[in-house]
């Protein structure tokens, strides 16, 4: 599974050169979520993770939240305490729930792009997996060195491949020269030499050396380095690293502070998520304490005597998570001369809510009192929030924030519960489907035919489709109207159909309360196993959890299978079509899907005189047309215009 950008030569290398010369499926993730990382590594069986030092520092920030949210933060610390020194084997048992999240046949990371902290390649490597650095450059056709998976030095970024020619300079700088280097650079409209003089040497500009065993460390680049008024050399990777051990920190970047025609280190600060962000004084007292706390480990000419929050949610980055360094010292030295806003951070949460309210219209200081938002804002300020903070938050709590008060403590939770929902995949597994549809034909389709015999129109809108669907019904009867809908589908769909159904029924079925009688529990639980494997049903629950539902309903379409919803999202009262809900907006903007709508007449009459038979004609399955939506078309305006679409058949 790749993380690393195509615009990027390391990105080229191991996302389409590699993996044909392996036989292996690539796998593109476009979140920077964690969690969302996570399940997809998960759900298609990665076996190996290729992502920047910044994403690997994020995935394990997730997994220390998760466990800490458990509570078992102290008895996580003492295992991995005993983990050192312990065979491979060993160590991925110990941590096997851990493992169970990356799924079991994942083993290793590959990290590149940027040099990845000590703290984090411990950290997996303790954990029980291998982690690949190496170190290279677009001008030198990626890599010069790599270290071997599982006899790498720690901190280390390998050994020198075959066929490079290495050396280093005086001054420690990394010299390269092979039938790897470019010739050349495109600058300013001509060829510049990429190795000029020096015998055809190419200095990189980054600067290294060598341990006695051969293995290349990374000490920084040679531009970045500080020289202070005493003449003595400070890298700023150094510091940053100590920095970076603080948890209270986010991020850093350690920048030089021109001083008399030398320079002393300078640390523009990102706080942790966690801490209180709407109140600078307290802010900066945290920030004094960490930069205290770094200056203890370091040596007296490494001491950092300037300091600054960060007065953005973020660094400007590169395409491969690396602050822009020259954008980040001109800001710095625009803050700490007068001639920017004073730097102390302001609230990114504010921020977040002041947008979604001109969103919603409502007023801006409105929010300071009350979370007041559409459903369908809601759910796109807990994705905005989720991406912001790097955090998975619980959608029950979210729904259950009133106020901005109320997210700010969700906020500061240790991290999300899981969704109490649970997402069947095994009805998808071919053994079931073909019981499935054995137990249809057997049972379903005569009892269908005989008893209701319905009228199909517009069947021929299905014809030629390829699909998958995302098909949208009337809901009036719990018992028919999926059988109904089955009958009306060509084969090929029918055969391959996965259903929502409420969740908050579906939960109950499955985990019945313990106080009820024991047979009637039995029962509960049985009906959840059959309705599930016969007929594909998966939760789409009324309040929250409906993100991991459409999560699910995208897994479901990507194995082939339709997918039927009822947007009313309960069963008719009256028999009329009650308004859809704005989920189904959301849900089709995010599945991409043609949508069919259908429509269901003549089964209220039915259920009203209590008739299990029809008489003929009475009962109609009528089939619309599939339709797509332009990107960018608004969830609100999809859902108004599915319901018209129904209500027209």
């Amino acid at each position: 599974m790749a993380l690393v950008p195509l615009s990027h030569v390391f990105g080229q290398v191991m996302g389409l050169l590699l993996p044909p010369l392996l036989g292996a499926t690539v796998v593109f993730e476009t979140s920077a979520h964690p969690g969302e990382i996570l399940r997809t590594v998960k759900r298609e069986r990665a076996t190996v993770l290729i992502a920047v030092p910044r994403m690997l520092d994020a995935l394990r920030g997730a997994l220390e939240r998760e466990i800490a949210a458990r509570g078992e933060k102290e008895s996580f610390a003492r295992a991995f305490a005993a983990a050192e020194g312990q065979r491979f084997l060993r160590r991925a048992w110990r941590f096997r729930k851990v493992h169970r999240r990356f799924g079991w046949k994942f083993w290793a990371f590959i990290s590149g792009g940027a040099a990845l902290g000590a703290e984090t390649e411990t950290f997996f490597r303790r954990l029980g997996y291998a982690v690949v650095q190496g170190y290279g450059m677009t001008e030198t056709a990626s890599l010069i060195s790599l270290n071997h998976p599982f006899h790498a030095a720690q901190g280390t970024i390998g050994k020198i491949l075959p066929g490079r020619e290495f050396h280093l300079a005086e001054d420690g700088e990394i010299l390269v020269r092979g039938e790897n280097v470019s010739r050349a650079y495109w600058e300013k409209g001509g060829p510049r030499p990429a190795a000029e003089g020096e015998e055809g040497w190419l200095r990189t500009g980054d600067l290294g050396e060598l341990d006695a065993e051969g293995n290349l460390r990374f000490r920084g680049r040679k531009k970045n380095v500080i020289v202070t008024p005493a003449g003595l050399n400070v890298y700023p990777e150094d510091l940053e690293a100590v920095l970076r051990r603080d948890t209270a920190l986010r991020d850093c970047v350690v920048i030089p502070l021109e001083r008399g025609g030398n320079a002393e280190p300078c640390a523009a600060l990102l706080l942790s998520e966690a801490e209180p962000e709407a109140a600078p004084k307290a802010a900066n007292d945290v920030a004094r304490e960490v930069v205290k706390r770094a200056n203890a480990a370091l040596a007296e000419f490494q001491q950092i005597r300037a300091w600054l929050l960060w007065p953005e949610p973020d660094f400007p980055r590169t395409s491969t998570g690396k602050p822009r360094l020259a954008e980040v010292t001109a800001r710095t030295s625009e803050l700490l001369s007068g001639q920017a806003p004073a730097a102390v951070r302001g609230g990114a949460l504010d921020e977040l809510l002041q947008r979604f309210a001109r969103t919603a219209g409502a007023a801006p200081a409105h929010l300071e009192r009350d979370v007041n938002l559409s459903s369908l804002d809601r759910v796109e300020l807990l994705s905005a929030l989720e991406d912001r903070y790097q955090v998975e938050l619980n959608e029950t709590s979210f729904a259950e924030a009133k106020t901005a008060a109320d997210l700010e403590r969700l906020l500061r939770q240790p991290a999300a519960q899981r969704t109490q929902y649970t997402y069947p995949r095994w009805p998808q597994r071919a053994p079931l489907r073909w019981l499935r549809l054995a137990v249809y034909y057997a049972l379903v389709w005569p009892a269908i035919l005989l008893l209701a015999h319905p009228k199909i129109t517009g069947g021929e809108n299905l014809r030629g489709g390829r699909g998958p669907f995302l098909l949208v019904s009337n809901h009036v009867t719990t018992r028919a109207d999926i059988g109904l809908i089955l009958y009306a589908l060509p084969a090929r769909f029918r055969h391959r159909l996965a259903t929502a159904m409420a969740g908050e029924i579906l939960e109950l079925m499955r985990q019945p309360p313990r106080e009820w009688f024991f047979a009637l529990r039995w029962i509960y639980q049985a009906g959840y196993v059959l309705v599930t494997a016969l007929f594909n049903v998966f939760p789409l629950p009324r309040q929250s959890g409906f993100r991991e539902s459409f999560r699910f309903a995208g897994e479901s379409a990507d194995r082939g299978y339709s997918v039927l919803v009822f947007p009313e999202g309960e069963v008719t009262q009256d028999g009329s079509l009650a308004a859809f809900r704005g989920g189904i907006g959301l849900l089709v903007e995010n599945l991409g899907l043609p949508v069919v709508p259908l429509r269901l007449d003549g089964v209220w009459q039915m259920k009203q005189e209590r008739r299990r038979l029809a008489h003929f004609g009475e009962v109609t399955v009528r089939i619309g047309a599939p339709s797509t939506f332009p990107p960018g078309t608004p969830p609100e305006e999809i859902t108004r215009t599915l319901e018209a679409r129904v209500r027209s058949l």
